[in-house]
């Protein structure tokens, strides 16, 4: 059997990571003998991620451009050339079957790459508005799997495939741990528990929203699993409570979501197809200060299907007080919200996005 060759290449944050290496993984299940290896950016997430996975990865010196006139975006030009040279080497030692991209800044220059070499790419576009590094790679690229519908504007249709984005399997039957979920997390099954999302790193704005509002929130008999993000623990630590629970990081997302009631959540790719599979009942509060403003256009289109609510950052000192409310005493409304964002989840989107990737090699 053809020992088969695969380089994936995702990072910068959780939303690229956890997709790259969830391909890997099936690729890996159908493929033993397979060699995969991973391309990041030196110095990101990706770094520690991907060898705590189980798999090797080489990094790149790059990284974006910054908004503003900085010091970075006077070396971008010479990190694109350094990462457009170090790819081409990699590519050539190693000999990839094919190369799967998804997001990230080290994607560009490697799959710009094995485009120029006759290697087949697959994108995998996990937002509902494209950045401009998917939309430039989209050109040469094999395959585009997305997680949206019409996204013919940005990609030539005969190249898309709409897969959904790749999440946790573990995901996929919460409702049976609810009783483990509230042991593990030591929670009064009596109350209603509200689970606060922010990302990996964190959401200041979010962070500042929940201190603002945590003594409302806890006078309506509810209590709270604050996910605060590592740059901001120690700022919010202090809240620690019988009723509050404030960590950086969550292990066990299976059982955080088994235990939910209300989630509020950013509204990144990955975290919204958690989200449509999990089931339960969203505020989303999109960061506004990501490229072309897609985490609200992502948002938009689960709130244009009936799937959940969303409130602007601007929006938060007049509205969250009045909505959160009016959400937690409406049964009927998160029962709504429950069915209508889960007839949105794409459970197999693993499985088909490594189908498209395997048509590629036969």
């Amino acid at each position: 059997m053809k020992q088969y060759k695969f380089i994936l290449s995702g990072g910068g944050t959780g939303g690229h990571i956890y997709p790259a290496i969830a391909i890997a993984n099936e690729l890996k299940s159908r493929f033993p003998n397979a060699e995969i290896l991973f391309v990041g950016a030196n110095n990101k997430m990706e770094m520690q991620k991907v060898p705590q996975a189980g798999y090797k990865i080489k990094g790149l010196w790059i990284a974006g451009l910054q908004r503003r006139l900085t010091f970075d975006n006077v070396l971008f030009p010479i990190k694109l050339l350094s990462s457009l040279l170090k790819s081409r080497t990699i590519i050539k030692d190693f000999r990839p079957d094919v190369v799967i991209g998804t997001g990230g800044f080290a994607s560009g220059p490697l799959l710009q790459i094995a485009g120029i070499a006759g290697i087949p790419t697959v994108i995998q576009e996990q937002n509902s508005y494209p950045g401009i590094t998917n939309k430039l790679l989209s050109k040469k690229a094999s395959k585009i799997c997305v997680a949206y519908e019409n996204l013919e504007r940005f990609f030539p249709k005969g190249k898309m495939i709409l897969t959904g984005n790749p999440v946790r399997q573990d995901l996929i039957d919460i409702d049976s741990k609810r009783t483990e979920a509230i042991q593990y997390f030591n929670l009064d099954s009596k109350k209603k528990t509200l689970l606060v999302l922010g990302g990996s790193l964190g959401a200041r704005r979010v962070n500042q929203l929940i201190e603002k509002e945590l003594e409302n929130i806890l006078s309506q008999n509810v209590q709270v699993i604050w996910q605060c993000g590592k740059l901001y623990l120690e700022d919010y630590k202090k809240y620690n409570a019988a009723n509050v629970q404030v960590v950086a990081f969550i292990e066990r997302m299976d059982l955080v979501y088994a235990a939910a009631d209300v989630i509020i959540s950013r509204a990144g790719a990955s975290s919204v197809s958690e989200l449509c599979i999990v089931g339960k009942p969203v505020i989303f509060i999109p960061s506004p200060n990501v490229a072309e403003d897609h985490q609200t256009k992502n948002a938009q289109a689960i709130v244009d299907k009936k799937g959940a609510l969303m409130l602007k950052e601007s929006e938060l000192d007049s509205q969250f007080g009045l909505v959160f409310e009016a959400l937690l005493k409406d049964q009927g409304k998160q029962n709504q919200l429950s069915e209508n964002i889960k007839q949105l989840a794409m459970p197999e989107a693993t499985k088909q996005i490594v189908d498209e990737i395997i048509k590629l090699i036969k």
